[in-house]
């Protein structure tokens, strides 16, 4: 039962300690070692100062039993009848000039001639380590008495003209206790502790608070809440997100980006070209701005990125991204483009048809029969070859489809779409989609449409050829329009840049762009004013080192 309640007692201590500030826990654990270390630095020299002072008091000791057997009057009074009374006076001034505990003369026969306590003149010396001395030795000793006091005594023999010992003086001096060391030095230890405990104590505040800054003035518990509450985020996100530090250390790395690139196991805190190789994350670091609504071509999956720096105080310590899958969108998209491109063609060639029945209508009825099958015969030759080339040289629907509908509006516009006779497509370059070619060819036809509805060109004409070479797939795009002014040629590529000063313009050639540098392909621009416009892009079939 007592036993119980000690321990509940234990428990609610350290349940109280655990439930302190953070500020105040490394407070008082500095101001713990620096206390510690104080009581450790205290006993250490406690030691060495009794340590010290004992061999003080030994030396001295010895220095002045030397000086007391070196005395002409001791070495003629010591085998006197009297030489106690002769000797006593001067060896205890002596004692009491040298601030000697005892000055002890002693005959060979070991009788007391001199002691500070006269009682013990003329008794027999029964210390127990004196033999030594009456055979001519010169030592330190130490002795305890029964009261635990220590002694250190210098035992000197004493010689005469001769050279014959006649004797020995015995100098002894008490050591003093830890206590007198303490009370010696005991307000010097005081101002010590004192300073040293102030400083102690300042400093440790100065780093918990330091400390609290680092971690927003947050408690453990706290922290570790936001750590599981991040994680939990993290992981519930349908985008992946990936961080690294600035040593390219994986920091975070959630489940739908593990998803996304096919990564399995744990990696955190793996080199990311170690688990990515492909990866373009680390430019971030070097770069230092961020890059938005990029694509890239990672772990053998299309996806768009956003990649963002990291920074504290101006400097780059890590970047995050945050991607999305496009191989789902892309395939919704090349749904949707395609429909989208066989709608309009049906739409267009509905109203088409109904024009040139008309026409061939008038001429049944004018008895121009003649002509009517003339002019039904040119429309089979011209829909015969664009049928030739769309279905037996391009082998995509939605590319098909494309042209085909752009074909249509054009004849809308007053504007003749031509599909060079060369051109022939079966197999997409890697890392490009159905969709990709459907944006770049799509935004290209449509910027020459655009540069050719407001001129007063006669034949206004587009011209297309998308080739598939032995390692690139070859796409231009011509017109005869207004061409593009030399000062914007460099800039038509940037996000929400466009010469026609309308709202939502500026992404078409921007998209085209994030395309083709994904795959590490070249865009060419060939443009004179009221001249017309070539633009030219090369995708390579194969995707080299370096590609990401």
């Amino acid at each position: 039962m007592v036993e119980n309640v000690e321990q509940s007692r234990m428990e609610s201590k350290l349940k109280v300690f655990l439930q302190l500030p953070i500020r105040w826990k490394i407070t008082g654990l500095a101001f713990g070692i620096v206390a510690f270390a104080l009581i450790i630095i205290g006993i250490i020299l406690l030691g060495y100062s009794h340590e010290i002072k004992e061999e003080e008091l030994s030396q001295r000791a010895m220095i002045t039993a030397q000086l007391v057997t070196q005395n002409q009057a001791v070495q003629n009074s010591i085998e006197e009848d009297d030489a106690s009374d002769i000797l006593q006076p001067l060896i205890e001034r002596m004692r009491v000039i040298n601030d000697h505990t005892y000055i002890v003369i002693l005959n060979m026969e070991r009788i007391r001639l001199t002691h500070p306590i006269p009682e013990r003149l003329g008794t027999v010396f029964t210390g127990g380590d004196e033999n030594a001395a009456f055979s001519e030795h010169i030592y330190i000793s130490k002795a305890r008495a029964e009261d635990g006091t220590e002694t250190v005594r210098a035992f000197v023999p004493i010689m005469d003209r001769d050279r014959q010992q006649v004797g020995v003086v015995v100098v002894g001096n008490v050591l003093p206790k830890l206590t007198d060391i303490i009370n010696e030095y005991r307000q010097t230890a005081i101002i010590i502790t004192i300073i040293t405990t102030l400083f102690g104590f300042w400093g440790a505040w100065l780093l918990a608070n330091h400390i609290k800054k680092q971690t927003f003035e947050m408690e453990p518990n706290e922290l570790a809440r936001v750590l599981e509450e991040r994680t939990a985020t993290f992981n519930a996100i349908h985008d992946g997100v990936i961080a690294i530090d600035e040593f390219e250390k994986i920091t975070v790395f959630n489940e739908s980006a593990k998803a996304i690139l096919n990564i399995t196991g744990d990696v955190i805190g793996k080199q990311i070209s170690e688990v990515i190789p492909d990866t373009r994350l680390p430019e971030i670091l070097e770069l230092g701005e961020p890059i938005y609504q990029r694509e890239f071509y990672v772990q053998n999956r299309a996806i768009l990125s956003n990649r963002i720096p990291i920074r504290d105080h101006g400097r780059t310590i890590g970047v995050v991204a945050i991607f999305q899958d496009k191989t789902e969108i892309n395939r919704l998209a090349k749904e949707l483009t395609g429909v989208q491109a066989f709608v309009d063609a049906l739409r267009v060639q509905n109203h088409e048809y109904s024009n040139k029945l008309h026409t061939i209508a008038g001429l049944i009825q004018l008895n121009q029969g003649s002509k009517a099958l003339d002019y039904i015969f040119e429309l089979k030759d011209e829909r015969d070859a664009l049928s030739h080339i769309l279905m037996q040289q391009i082998h995509d629907d939605s590319v098909a489809g494309l042209i085909l509908g752009k074909v249509s509006r054009g004849k809308e516009l007053g504007i003749a779409l031509k599909i060079n006779k060369a051109s022939s497509f079966i197999n997409y370059p890697e890392g490009i989609t159905n969709h990709d070619l459907v944006v770049i060819m799509g935004n290209l036809i449509d910027n020459s449409y655009d540069a050719l509805i407001n001129t007063d060109v006669e034949s206004k004409t587009v011209y297309v050829l998308i080739k598939e070479l032995e390692k690139e797939l070859f796409i231009q795009i011509s017109d005869n329009g207004i061409g593009i002014p030399k000062q914007f040629q460099e800039r038509i590529f940037t996000r929400g840049f466009s010469t026609k000063q309308k709202e939502g313009r500026g992404i078409g050639l921007f998209l085209i762009q994030s395309i083709v540098e994904r795959v590490n392909g070249t865009i060419d621009i060939d443009s004179e004013e009221n001249e017309g416009t070539t633009i030219s892009i090369a995708l390579p079939l194969k995707r080299g080192d370096g590609y990401a």
